[in-house]
């Protein structure tokens, strides 16, 4: 028993530190720790556009070893970390950001989840609102609504009704 709970205590101690490594090949990795900590950095902000919802530090599509190598480049080159993200969103749009900027164009996206919720508060607040002003005729008016002649014809068949039914009985 031991020796299988020892198994699984170093399977659980070997799975938490695999997504630490990525997906950067060693043929990747600048010479510079400086440098490829920075080049780590800017590629957990981009996204994968293959994979859609993985940084490209941990996707092992060709793409995104395509684009770490490229960010890479653009290090050695001398771009700082804005410049590299700068370079990659000319490229590839806003989509390529993991978080993208809250701009005109992007407004819906962080406001519209918002905006749906508060609609549907609203239609279901209408909606009980209508409900408790009493019940509704076929014409969606509230019974209280009813001219005294309307109101006297529904009277009328309902006790017409009450009588046929009385009768059948």
């Amino acid at each position: 028993m031991k020796k299988l709970f020892l198994a699984f205590a170093v399977l659980f101690v070997a799975l938490s530190f695999h997504g630490q490594a990525g997906a950067v090949e060693p043929d990747e990795i600048l010479s510079d720790p400086a440098l490829e900590q920075r080049a780590r950095e800017v590629s957990k902000q981009l996204r994968c556009v293959v994979c859609q919802n993985q940084s490209i530090d941990d996707s092992n599509a060709d793409l995104a070893r395509d684009m770490r190598l490229l960010v890479r480049d653009r290090m050695l080159a001398g771009d700082s970390n804005q410049n590299v993200l700068d370079y990659m969103v000319n490229r590839y749009g806003d989509y390529v950001l993991l978080e993208p900027p809250l701009k005109a164009s992007t407004a819906i996206l962080w406001y519209g989840p918002f905006i749906l919720i508060v609609l549907g508060f609203l239609a279901v607040v209408f909606y009980y609102r209508k409900q408790s002003q009493g019940t509704l005729n076929p014409d969606g008016k509230a019974l209280s609504e009813l001219s005294s002649e309307e109101r006297e014809k529904l009277k009328s068949v309902l006790s017409d009704n009450n009588n046929d039914l009385g009768n059948n009985q």
